[in-house]
């Protein structure tokens, strides 16, 4: 008897400390407009009009410690309070420790507005952000206001500068090329003592960055990368004139990596015109038979 209760107390333990570890949830896996997006009523979005189980929020992700009670996001969307309930529902955690905001594009930062007095009444918030986005929330309305009424602080971050959450996990702000007409847009690097994820929902194309994406894939466990278009013709526009890295560019980018490291890779920030958000489309198939993964709603990654 007395061993086996000592291979209870193990067990317990074991799973507890597992419970422990830092993780990420995926709060988003949509581009800036949602799925279904705004005013279309086309095939593509027509399902998820009908039912509500096939609506996707837009790209977002947090980072929670459970020992510390500690979580922060990356992005504000316009999704923001399905995605702190979702977050509350998977953390058991009410506070948030700050947000972390990659540009100024509509989906990523809109839902700061949610801080204000007309909603949350936050308490001097830390909104992490590098020096034009700063700039743009502190000389724009409404985004000035929340400054002004110190519902929210902002931290100027730095170019692959690595900023201590606490004594478990780190984060480092990346440059990235994008359209940059109101600020600088940034990737993450995610860091743990074991563990650590790139994060790049936005990019205009892979060749443009003065870093190689293939190394970065590389030194990285974990790399949720821009997704919006699976492939050109997706839009009745010029599609150059909003450059992505194609999902099919991407897989051609990435084709020379191991097998190991293509599992690495998560394809996220799905324009509402593209297959990948559609359950078991060929596409879908195609992007999984060639190695490659897709980010899903809920989704846990373990730090």
């Amino acid at each position: 008897m007395k061993n086996y209760y000592l291979v209870i107390v193990i067990n317990i333990s074991m799973k507890n400390s597992k419970s422990l570890q830092p993780y990420i949830a995926i709060l988003g896996i949509a581009q800036d407009g949602g799925f279904p997006q705004t005013n279309c009523y086309d095939e593509c979005c027509h399902l998820a009009w009908e039912n509500i189980e096939n609506r996707r929020h837009v790209s977002c992700i947090a980072i929670i410690d459970p020992v510390s009670k500690e979580q922060w996001l990356i992005d504000a969307t316009p999704d923001i309070k399905y995605q702190l309930k979702m977050l509350n529902d998977i953390s058991k955690i009410t506070n948030l420790s700050g947000v972390f905001l990659t540009h100024a594009h509509i989906g990523h930062y809109t839902g700061l507005m949610n801080f204000g007095n007309e909603a949350m009444g936050t308490k001097e918030l830390p909104v992490f952000c590098m020096l034009k986005m700063k700039s743009f929330l502190k000389h724009n309305g409404p985004w000035n206001q929340l400054i002004k009424l110190n519902n929210i602080k902002i931290v100027e971050t730095e170019n692959n500068k690595l900023i201590t959450l606490n004594e478990r996990l780190k984060i480092k702000p990346i440059l990235v090329p994008h359209r940059d007409e109101y600020s600088e847009t940034v990737g993450y690097n995610i860091i743990s003592d074991k563990t650590s994820v790139l994060y790049v929902p936005d990019i205009d194309k892979w060749h443009l960055w003065d870093l190689e994406v293939n190394d970065l894939i590389k030194k990285n466990d974990y790399a949720f990368l821009d997704g919006t278009f699976f492939k050109n013709g997706e839009l009745n526009r010029d599609m150059g004139t909003i450059p992505h890295p194609l999902v099919h560019e991407s897989m051609q980018h990435f084709s020379a990596l191991s097998k190991s490291d293509k599992q690495k890779i998560h394809f996220i920030h799905f324009n509402h015109t593209n297959p990948l958000l559609q359950n078991n489309s060929v596409e879908q198939k195609e992007v999984r038979s060639k190695g490659f993964r897709i980010s899903k709603e809920k989704q846990i990654i373990k730090l």
